[in-house]
């Protein structure tokens, strides 16, 4: 009987899961979870602030999910040593847990820069995880002045899900626009404008150069005094298990399309696994919630002896801050189409033949199509893209096409 082991909890976890029992239904399965909860949308920890949700419905997989899928949790440890030689893995509290098949899926943990003084800042936090939010909740108040560090998609969120539950909130980032990993200037403009309407004050292309406890002094000369500080800089994924180890490692763990790192019977996914990303060629970290659940579940088949490819890698993101959406796609790359009001933008990027990215602003659109063209490498020939272009419909696509799709009279 094989002894399948996971290194994390997250969506990358319950895919790995699922796809060692679509092979396997009867090898032991141990997960290691650092968290002390079950597999949870952590996209949604942002709304719990809101009081749009709680735990119990940010769950991303049914109660009974482990013992359906007769799982061992060791709920509160961590993994602080792998012996791929012996194939043990070795967990914080001396004992040690061998396995045949070993799927590292333990995702990506904050950025925290230097920053002078910043030990001297009692309310400081993180936005990564359930607890970070019920850390930082139990910390605000209606008078609480916020501080967050980073004008990223975690910033943003963790401002979102604050805003009118605090006297105010304050972001930072050395970025000259927000969401500057996602989004042009033009584009940026659009979204910060919406969210300076809401009540979010922004100092970009500026950053603290030190802190006391309540005041960040930044290096334009202005102070910013705050009575909470959020961190929202960026993440690293976490790879020092598999470079400890001996495997060799990038922005994160190198992994082929069955998701096979370097070492004999380790396979990666989710946050922590850099793959091929189809819409630039390169390999990326690509810290999406999507990609991750379909890394861990190629991983889970291959791992139970049975054949899976994760080969539609892209970058894409779905987000809204009170009320405007953004969606985003792919590369950047080649000849813009662009449909622009004043509140909604939609840009198509088109290179050798095939659509190559997106970014649709306030845009009702089935990006869904769009995505699937990307990952698909659907030939713009193919399709009546002048008619795709105007609004994204299965009616672009040839009836063979459509029945073939969708089955059924077209």
């Amino acid at each position: 009987m094989k002894r399948y082991v996971i290194a994390g909890n997250g969506v990358a976890a319950a895919g790995c899961i699922e796809g060692i029992r679509s092979v396997d239904p009867a090898g032991e399965i141990t997960v290691i979870s650092e968290e002390k909860h079950a597999v949870y949308c952590r996209p949604l920890i942002s709304y719990y602030l809101e009081g749009k949700t709680d735990p119990g419905r940010m769950a991303y997989r049914s109660a009974d999910f482990y013992d359906r899928n007769n799982v061992r949790v060791l709920y509160g440890r961590k993994a602080v040593r792998l012996r791929p030689e012996a194939r043990k893995i070795e967990l914080d509290d001396g004992t040690c847990v061998p396995y045949t098949d070993l799927c590292l899926a333990a995702g990506s943990s904050p950025f925290v820069p230097p920053f002078a003084g910043l030990d001297t800042v009692k309310n400081r936090f993180s936005f990564m995880t359930l607890d970070d939010a019920l850390s930082l909740e139990k910390a605000i108040g209606r008078t609480s002045r916020v501080l967050i560090a980073g004008a990223g998609l975690i910033g943003l969120k963790c401002a979102e899900g604050l805003a009118g539950r605090v006297a105010g909130i304050t972001v930072f980032d050395l970025a000259d626009r927000v969401l500057s990993s996602i989004l042009d200037k033009e584009c940026a403009a659009m979204m910060q404008k919406h969210l300076e309407q809401h009540g979010i004050r922004f100092y970009l292309c500026d950053s603290a150069e030190r802190f006391t406890e309540n005041t960040a002094y930044m290096k334009s000369g202005a102070n910013i005094p705050f009575d909470v500080l959020v961190l929202a800089v960026g993440v690293r994924a976490n790879t020092a298990l598999f470079r400890e180890a001996g495997g060799e490692t990038d922005r994160g763990i190198p992994v082929d399309t069955s998701m096979r790192t370097a070492l004999p019977a380790i396979y990666a996914a989710g946050d922590c696994a850099q793959g091929m990303d189809i819409s630039t060629g390169q390999k990326r970290v690509l810290a999406i919630l999507p990609n991750a659940y379909m890394q861990g579940h190629t991983a889970g088949v291959n791992m139970a002896g049975g054949s899976e490819v994760f080969d539609k890698a892209i970058p894409m993101n779905s987000i809204g801050f009170f009320g405007l959406h953004a969606m985003t796609a792919g590369s950047y790359e080649g000849d813009v189409y662009e449909e622009k009001t004043e509140n909604s933008l939609k840009r198509l990027f088109t290179k050798d033949g095939l659509l190559k990215g997106f970014i649709l602003i306030g845009c009702n659109e089935r990006a869904g199509i769009y995505t699937s063209m990307i990952r698909e490498k659907t030939p713009l020939a193919s399709v009546d893209f002048d008619l795709m272009k105007k609004a994204a419909s299965t009616a672009a696509f040839p009836a063979a096409v459509r029945r073939k799709m969708f089955g059924g009279v077209v």
